[in-house]
């Protein structure tokens, strides 16, 4: 993984690659050009499709350990969302990305570029509920959703347990707006977890380094001041959910508030803690997930 520099991370390279405005290129809809707006790739044998897409702060490399276990029974689909990895960033439009609908669209967009139906999503973190929204779009997409560490809200509300408290939530932006290399260095190692494994946590701070900082800040409000409870509610595909035993972005009262909200929901609680266990834990979500699908 490349180093997390400041000097490089905070170049001018930035304001090169995307500018923070409503008049952000917009790529019209084709197959080809959507593919290419995402950086998505598409491998396996299978006939059936299996579409992955990562949390904030990610890109697609983060499921090198558990897509490649399904390249037998589907075609596998990842893909970088707009701001992240390799996609286009100058077709960031932060108007769209404002609420989550803006990345379901383009979920939506990609399926239908490569011609998926009945197809499984499997999204980690705030991709839980970008995939949700996306089979409530168009439910013939999607015959089966994956959600890994999902959260409808973040902050408590009531007897709603999201995990933090407004207050708290508004000093996590804050410190972000401030000092992105500071959020990264001291926020990832938390999310990841596993201390006894530094590696994860470094792997994560490296990956939220390489972040465009303006898109990651705007990235950051959409997903933690987001509230998707409304959306949860009765769905054409079937469900599993995935939770880690420990998790501190995630907590275990979430993935149940999941459950109960949507019928005929599955939640499996993993042995593995911390948010990410596509890394920290693939083995154990490759069985999971192998045993839904």
């Amino acid at each position: 993984m490349l180093p997390c520099d400041p000097a490089s991370a905070l170049s001018n390279e930035f304001p090169a690659r995307v500018t923070m405005s409503v008049t952000s290129t917009m790529i019209p809809f084709t197959p080809a050009a959507t593919i290419a707006q995402l950086n998505a790739r598409i491998s396996g044998t299978g006939e059936r499709m299996m579409m992955f897409a990562h949390g904030f702060g990610c890109d697609q490399n983060m499921w090198r350990f558990v897509a490649p276990a399904f390249e037998i029974d589907f075609r596998t689909i990842l893909f970088d969302y707009v701001g992240a990895g390799g996609s286009d960033l100058a077709s960031y439009d932060p108007v769209k990305y404002a609420s989550l609908d803006g990345y379901a669209d383009d979920v939506v967009a990609l399926a239908r570029a490569y011609d998926m139906t009945r197809g499984v999503f499997v999204g980690h973190s705030v991709s839980a509920m970008i995939g949700l929204i996306a089979a409530k779009k168009a439910p013939e997409l999607f015959s089966k959703l994956v959600l890994i560490g999902p959260s409808p809200c973040y902050i408590d509300d009531g007897d709603y347990i999201g995990g933090f408290t407004r207050d708290q939530i508004n000093e996590l932006l804050e410190f972000l707006d401030t000092n992105h290399m500071g959020w990264s260095r001291a926020m990832a190692p938390m999310i990841m977890g596993n201390a006894d494994r530094p590696e994860l946590g470094e792997e994560l701070t490296n990956s939220f380094c390489r972040t465009d900082p303006e898109i990651a800040k705007q990235f950051a409000r959409t997903t933690f001041l987001s509230d998707n409870r409304a959306d949860l509610g009765p769905l054409d595909a079937r469900v599993l959910i995935l939770q880690c035993r420990e998790d501190i972005i995630a907590p275990t009262p979430v993935g149940e508030y999941v459950r109960d909200a949507i019928p005929g929901s599955e939640l499996v609680i993993l042995d593995a803690t911390g948010h990410c266990p596509n890394l920290s834990a693939p083995d154990e979500t490759i069985a999971a997930i192998k045993a839904f699908v």
